[in-house]
């Protein structure tokens, strides 16, 4: 009789070890999971009607997918013309806003694919993003978003400057986890940004 209220008491411990452990693996995953995708994991909740455990299978299937990925580099050459493209996008926003944002839209999706990260569905392309850069991700859903034709000028204008920062993210030679934490900062030039300057007006002698 003793033997089996022994292995009882062992069976009993065991099982409630197993659900505690369980209960700090999933603790430590999703603490793990805010840590990396920061706005990422409150927007991953949000679309799941706040249910926290759905939005963590989402999250970690993307890192379990994309997390392994490792970016190509950028010749200076091809760095050079994705700069000015981008400079040339940043204008021609001044005269015709919708093909602004469908060209940034483009040239976002082409260079993150010249990066290595999937191409033919934009997302899955801003899923391997996410991973990887999920500070940045929101202006390159924006931009798409804009560039369907569901924004108006101002959310179209909005939507290339949040753009900004993926496309330095991606055209920046240094390594991923560098430039993460780097404020957004005066151009080469030593300029403001040019999306945050509102003086550019269609008609301007600038």
């Amino acid at each position: 009789m003793l033997t089996i209220v022994i292995i009882a008491v062992i069976v009993i411990a065991a099982v409630a070890f197993f659900i505690i452990g369980r209960g700090h693996i999933r603790a430590d995953g999703g603490r793990g999971l805010k840590r990396r995708f920061g706005p990422e994991y409150d927007r991953a909740v949000t679309d799941h009607d706040g249910d926290t455990k759905a939005a963590e299978r989402e999250l970690g299937e993307r890192v379990k997918q994309h997390g392994s990925l490792e970016e190509q580099p950028l010749s200076p050459e091809r760095r050079a013309q994705y700069r000015a493209q981008w400079a040339d996008i940043q204008e021609q926003f001044v005269d015709s806003p919708e093909k602004a944002v469908t060209a940034a839209d483009a040239l976002l999706a082409q260079l993150a694919k010249d990066r290595g990260f999937p191409g033919d569905q934009f997302e899955e392309q801003l899923a391997a993003l996410s991973v990887h850069h999920p500070a940045h991700v929101h202006g390159y859903r924006s931009v798409h978003t804009a560039a369907r034709g569901q924004s108006d000028t101002e959310e179209m204008r909005e939507a290339v400057i949040e753009a900004r920062s993926l496309f330095e993210a991606l055209a920046d030679e240094q390594p991923a986890d560098s430039h993460r934490h780097r404020p957004q900062s005066p151009d080469d030039n030593g300029h403001a940004p040019w999306a945050l300057n509102r003086r550019h007006a269609k008609g301007s002698s600038t």
